[in-house]
């Protein structure tokens, strides 16, 4: 099981009811099983973190990024919050607000490969 900070549970509500533009158009293409028949979260919490949508099947995370994301900080904020995702066996995928919304069928191309071609853990 992921660490879960409850604490973050009231702001994910929020960030849910607050989502920006290509949140919206890529929740409404991942949403109810419409991809690869995967089941997506928006806005879960994860290890002290946020992550925009979630596959728990495929273990994938995805992040939109806004410019804020260009600046040096976030870019390091966000290297060390993906390393602390991997190191959970998470893989975290990253596109751009323009990427979504200027070029959807890539991105979605991109997270379909992503589901088909992760490595599964072996039944037991």
């Amino acid at each position: 099981m992921l660490p879960y900070n409850k604490n973050l549970k009231a702001f994910s509500r929020t960030l849910r009811s607050n989502q920006t533009d290509a949140e919206l158009i890529l929740w409404h293409a991942i949403r109810k099983k419409q991809l690869c028949g995967m089941q997506f979260y928006r806005q879960k919490p994860i290890a002290g973190y946020i992550a925009d949508f979630y596959c728990a099947k495929a273990k994938l995370v995805i992040e939109l990024d806004g410019e804020i994301h260009d600046h040096a900080n976030a870019r390091e904020y966000d290297a060390i919050r993906d390393n602390i995702m991997a190191s959970l066996g998470l893989t975290v995928l990253r596109f751009s607000n323009r990427k979504v919304t200027t070029d959807l069928l890539s991105v979605l191309k991109e997270i379909r490969f992503n589901l088909l071609n992760l490595p599964r853990t072996p039944s037991l």
